[in-house]
């Protein structure tokens, strides 16, 4: 015989049940079956609604209690032929009439007592599974019906009876020895005491109900039929690559369904482990799918963890001080106390000081608690000896499950450093001795982050997921999500690199997807995002709390840079190529540093300096390794030298400056470049980076551009100022020539002394050469005195650029 119980959304509605008629007439065909179902989905929640509202002296009861007989009423109609409907139409209406006269007399009385709440709450399987029974006789006449008040027996702990097993056991044999059906159907959930009064075995309690009975009858198996594919590695809805586990052991699986795994109430196991009975969890709406198996069969598996859970809604109470050091019975006072008070407590962990006791309860239980331990203590706090308790809401257990786990070292510093690298704070730990599972206390408001940072450690091969968010989508961001595009297959199969663009904006428009922005679409999606803010896009980043969150900026804007310390005490790593908050005040480039090593959220702008050049990253390897920069020799500007590079008799200046803006060498404002102010952070941020405080005012500005021109204020002034002032740069070009030298934009650190201004560079040195928008770095250390490390490519353009910007997210995802 096999026991088979179908869940809530099994029993939805008449297309389902007409899902699970089809199952039931496949298995009887080979085994004898017993059929446990639970309330049509919802109909229990709704029947909690109408007692409430009616105790309440609402009378909306009454539009709830209409809006179940509809459900079933509909469900018969599509069930079972008109000829035949008559019968079980009037029986559902008598059932409902005695549901309204419980409901009147609550309203009545203005209360709701525990076993009037249990009768109740009994109606939703009471109707759900007469439907059952007489749409399945419809097509399989060896088919019966059994209350399940008449087999299971409870005491009166009305909400979660206990139940009596030697008379149940009794009962259920002795029915089902003297019953012929092929087939018989039970509403799930639902008890009665000795004296028939009827109480419930807890929300949930169907899947009990289906235990009891396979462990009385020592059935062959126990099927549990529910909307999932089996028991998840984690819960699919929250890790989206959560994956089916297709065998585990008893232990894991009441482990794992104690720490909030749905698919299975934690009570069931216990019935049918006792009888070594398997528990195949089975997928209504895809019958084929595998499932998962709960046995005590072995199985062998490299990965020791078999799963991640999660319970929510917990409240961490803690009770210190030195009156409980060395103090008997303070653990059983502070327990006794609870107990008294009928509260459940989920998690303990006690200091090895015993200065402290830690427990975790339901945030629902928290008051109640807080109130009856200081009472209970009320003599030690008044004497300052014990603390009044101190209470830590809307907290979250994370648990690491797996039976094997305790024959591995270092799981339990895996999964701290884990959550420690995305900045999820541990408020409380607990291992049990059978170290089958790892249990820790975290916000509420980090669990996604975190269940999905753990699976993605313990079983995703290592896949590192990045999630990013792109502010700045001109030439340079077009081209790094181009990049991305391309090399999302290829990073994901190589360098375990899953990378996922979150966000992107402009200036106008801002636009979020969570489950990542097809590539192929965003420009149009992001037309129909919303106005961008960058406030808005801040909060919007914080309120996700994505794991590996990256904020990518490919702007040159201020107000932009100035938003960095606000992702980083996020642990939202930083990426950008924008040089303002690296090259400002040193106070903030230092704050800066210092909030990435505090949150670990890297902070990384390779393309500040050179663009997609390995200077800065080169620059880092030679401090971290102990030497000193002691001189910087560069061009800097990719932009300056492509000008220079191409202004002649032929082309003037003014031409050449609108065609490296063209070309996308310039910044948005190429006054920026020919100032010098650009090369001036440049340097400024390699002397930074050398370990040298300095600041923007230190460095010598000399710059070749009229006083006319720097004073203009606008792109279309400036260029103006240019074609105005034609005469003073065909000079500078004139005496280039005649030194048989080449104009050079050049940045120079020695002595403590920094300055960046034109020069005539000769044919002897190795700036002479440099064309179009390449760059050169000389870097003159300890170690390189007599020939300097030299660093020479191209340092302008889109495409570099973003190669740069991927560069920097791709070492964070290897870090």
């Amino acid at each position: 015989m096999k026991v088979l119980k179908f869940g809530g959304t099994s029993v939805a509605n008449a297309q389902n049940i007409k899902l699970v008629l089809d199952i039931v007439l496949n298995k009887a065909k080979q085994d004898k079956l017993v059929v446990v179902v639970s309330a049509f989905t919802k109909v229990t929640d709704l029947l909690v609604l109408a007692s409430q509202k009616a105790a309440s002296n609402d009378e909306s009861f009454k539009e709830v209690v209409a809006e179940i007989e509809k459900k079933h009423l509909d469900a018969i109609k599509e069930l079972i032929p008109v000829s035949e409907q008559s019968s079980s139409l009037s029986h559902i209406k008598r059932i409902i009439n005695h549901l309204e006269t419980l409901l009147d007399g609550c309203f009545l009385l203005g209360e709701l007592s525990p076993r009037t709440s249990d009768t109740i709450l009994s109606f939703g399987e009471l109707l759900s599974s007469y439907i059952i029974a007489e749409a399945l006789k419809q097509h399989h006449k060896n088919s019966g019906y059994k209350d399940s008040r008449e087999l299971i027996k409870t005491n009166d702990n009305y909400g979660k009876a206990a139940v009596n097993f030697e008379v149940t056991n009794e009962l259920i044999a002795d029915y089902f020895a003297s019953n012929e059906a092929q087939i018989v159907v039970i509403p799930g959930f639902i008890a009665s005491t000795n004296e028939g009064i009827g109480t419930t075995l807890g929300r949930g309690g169907s899947d009990y109900t289906a235990a009891i009975i396979a462990a009385a009858l020592d059935a062959t198996e126990l099927e549990i039929w529910t909307d999932v594919n089996g028991m998840f590695t984690a819960n699919p809805k929250i890790v989206k690559q959560a994956q089916p586990i297709a065998n585990i052991s008893y232990q894991e699986a009441m482990e794992l369904s104690h720490f909030g795994a749905k698919v299975l109430y934690p009570p069931t196991i216990q019935p049918v482990l006792r009888k070594n009975i398997p528990i195949l969890i089975k997928n209504t709406f895809e019958p084929e799918a595998e499932g998962t198996l709960i046995s005590d069969k072995e199985v062998s598996n490299s990965n020791p963890v078999k799963g991640i859970s999660h319970i929510e809604n917990i409240t961490l109470i803690t009770l210190e001080g030195s009156g409980m050091i060395g103090v008997a019975g303070s653990s059983k006072r502070l327990f006794e106390v609870l107990s008294h008070e009928n509260i459940n407590v989920i998690f303990i962990t006690q200091a090895s000081s015993e200065h402290s006791i830690c427990i975790g309860i339901l945030n629902s239980d928290a008051e109640k608690a807080e109130k009856a331990i200081n009472k209970a203590f009320a003599n030690e706090i008044a004497q300052n000896k014990i603390d009044p308790c101190i209470v830590e809401s809307n907290l979250c257990i994370i648990a690491l499950v797996g039976e094997n786990m305790k024959n591995h070292q270092g799981l339990s510093g895996r999964m701290f450093s884990t959550l420690g690298k995305n900045n999820v704070n541990i408020r409380a730990i607990a291992q049990g001795a059978s170290e089958r599972n790892i249990s820790a206390v975290i916000n509420e408001r980090d669990v996604k982050k975190a269940l999905n940072t753990l699976h993605e450690n313990f079983f995703e091969e290592n896949t590192k997921q990045l999630n990013l968010f792109v502010m700045g989508v001109g030439n340079v961001g077009e081209k790094f999500i181009e990049q991305i595009s391309q090399q999302k297959k290829f990073l994901k199969e190589n360098l375990k690199i899953n990378l996922r663009v979150v966000a992107v904006s402009n200036s106008r428009k801002m636009y979020f997807d969570e489950d990542g922005i097809p590539l192929k679409d965003w420009q149009s999606l992001l037309e129909k995002g919303e106005t961008a803010d960058k406030q808005a896009f801040i909060a919007k980043v914080k309120a996700l709390n994505l794991r590996n969150s990256i904020f990518v900026d490919i702007t040159a804007n201020q107000e932009v840079s100035e938003t960095y310390e606000q992702y980083l005490k996020q642990n939202v790593a930083v990426v950008t190529c924008n040089k303002i908050a690296c090259s400002s005040a040193y106070d903030n480039y230092k704050k800066l540093k210092n909030l990435s090593r505090q949150f670990n959220a890297p902070f990384l702008f390779e393309t500040n300096v050179g663009a997609g050049l390995p200077i800065i990253d080169t620059l880092k390897h030679l401090i971290a390794s102990g030497d000193k920069v002691n001189k910087i020799q560069a061009v800097l500007s990719g932009s300056l030298n492509f000008i220079f590079n191409n202004f002649d008799e032929n082309n003037s200046f003014h031409d050449v400056v609108k065609e490296a803006g063209v070309q996308g060498f310039t910044e948005p404002d190429p006054k920026i470049d020919l100032s010098g102010v650009d090369v001036a952070r440049k340097i400024l941020i390699l002397i930074r980076e050398s370990g040298y405080q300095f600041d923007i005012e230190d460095i010598a500005n000399r710059s070749f551009l009229p006083a006319e021109c720097l004073a203009t204020t606008n792109n279309e002034d400036f260029f103006k100022s240019l074609i105005k002032n034609a005469a003073h740069f065909e000079n500078l070009l004139a005496e280039a020539k005649a030194k048989d030298c080449r104009l050079k934009y050049v940045a120079t650190f020695e002595n403590g002394k920094a300055s960046v201004g034109l020069e005539f560079i000769p044919k002897e040195s190795p700036f002479y050469n440099l064309e179009g928008k390449d760059n050169i770095v000389q870097f003159y250390t300890d170690r390189y005195i007599d020939q300097p490390l030299l660093i020479k490519g191209a340092g302008a353009g889109a495409a570099v650029t973003a190669s740069g910007i991927f560069a920097d997210v791709i070492r964070i995802g290897n870090i």
